[in-house]
């Protein structure tokens, strides 16, 4: 009786337990129907879609680097201490203003020299130009002389000397003038570099030295020290990469919009500058460099910066267009599976036009509000010859059919 109560008890608390672990464990109980599916749940991409009228844009897409369209590096022409270097980063100057000096106190020492040497050359060509009509006159009258054989041949062949003389003395005399005057032009035009203007409206965009510096001059065996980079921002150039496939159909002179990564919301429009005549790999892939023109951009962007940018190819504007998965393609024709009104799906030639890669335009073949297929129907009517499996058709974007 005894091990009957026991069981009994035993047989309730497991069925308690039981009943807890179900309750809490309630998926244990769903059951499934013998051939239905257990894990796949019904697609959310829509199978049709509805031809209805758009406007059609294909563009290209890169992206590219702004630059300036003007750099030039700033090097002095002779070599000197920095006297004046009152610019710094950023700074923006115009054309003929003062970029720095360099201290020309040598050079105004070897100015005043060569301003003494001319004077020197001066007074001895004025001495041998009085030394020399002396000989000359002496000459004149010894020859005279000489004629009336009043004086000898050694006295005459003496004054002929003299005189000769006398006219090379003049001639090394205005060579040395010359030589002068040649080294003050020369140590003048030195001192007019050591005043470095800008070329150009610019912003200084580098200044790697500082006043007091010693800088060496382009002008000598090297290239010279580099003081400033500047660069005319008012127009920049943004260089990209593009695709061989895409640069057959662009064009110098062709709008590019321009948005910049780092402005959000910034809307800018530039023209194709320059199309690379050869191509070049970049990250593996073969295409062409392209520079787009970018004007009046100078308080917008700055060099570096990265540019998205959308060419714009062909455009068609309210045409009849269908999503591009609705074109399928079999044996080289193109066409579309389009519902009936009462029910099922009928197979229909197309003729296409322009295309992007989400929509293509539709010239012959289907009417406003048809309503196509995006797949290819389980029992169509009309299937497709036996043996061939209808593709889904791709059009090449920006191409016009034929």
């Amino acid at each position: 009786m005894r091990k009957y109560i026991f069981w009994r008890v035993a047989l309730a608390v497991l069925a308690g337990s039981g009943s807890i672990w179900m309750s809490k464990r309630p998926e244990v109980l769903k059951t499934v129907r013998f051939g239905a599916s257990t894990g796949a749940k019904p697609s959310s991409q829509p199978a049709t879609a509805v031809a209805d009228h758009r406007d059609i844009n294909f563009s290209v897409t890169a992206a590219g680097e702004i630059g300036p369209i003007d750099t030039v590096s700033v090097r002095p022409e002779v070599g000197g201490l920095i006297a004046k270097l009152s610019l710094d980063i950023g700074d923006k100057i115009k054309k003929g203003a003062i970029l720095f000096t360099l201290n020309d106190y040598d050079l105004q020492t070897e100015k005043s020299s060569r301003k003494t040497e001319i004077e020197g050359a001066k007074l001895a060509v004025r001495t041998q130009t009085i030394h020399l009509e002396k000989t000359r006159l002496a000459f004149d009258r010894t020859q005279e002389l000489f004629r009336q054989k009043l004086v000898p041949q050694e006295t005459f062949d003496n004054a002929r000397i003299d005189f000769e003389l006398a006219g090379n003395a003049l001639d090394i005399s205005k060579n040395r003038l010359e030589t002068s005057q040649t080294a003050l032009q020369t140590v003048e035009d030195k001192l007019t570099k050591t005043i470095i203007r800008a070329p150009f409206d610019c912003t200084i965009l580098t200044r790697p030295v500082s006043i007091g510096q010693a800088v060496s001059g382009s002008s000598g065996f090297n290239s010279g020290t580099e003081v400033f980079t500047i660069a005319n921002l008012e127009d920049m150039i943004i260089t990209a990469h593009l695709n061989q496939a895409d640069v057959t159909r662009l064009k110098v002179g062709q709008d590019v919009a321009i948005q910049i990564e780092a402005v959000p919301g910034l809307k800018l429009t530039g023209k194709v500058d320059r199309l690379a005549p050869q191509a070049t790999f970049k990250n593996g892939v073969k295409g062409f460099a392209t520079r787009i023109l970018l004007k009046n951009a100078e308080n917008v962007v700055r060099p570096g910066m990265t540019a998205n940018l959308s060419i714009p190819l062909i455009s068609a504007g309210n045409v009849l267009a269908v999503p591009l998965g609705a074109v399928f393609s079999n044996q080289g024709e193109r066409f579309a599976w389009v519902k009936k009104a009462e029910g099922g799906f009928e197979r229909r030639p197309v003729t296409l036009g322009v295309a992007d890669y989400d929509y293509v335009e539709v010239t012959k073949g289907l009417n406003e509000g048809d309503e196509v297929s995006l797949v290819t129907p389980k029992e169509p009517a009309g299937s497709p010859v036996s043996g061939s499996t209808p593709t889904k058709d791709r059009p090449d974007p920006a191409r016009s059919a034929k």
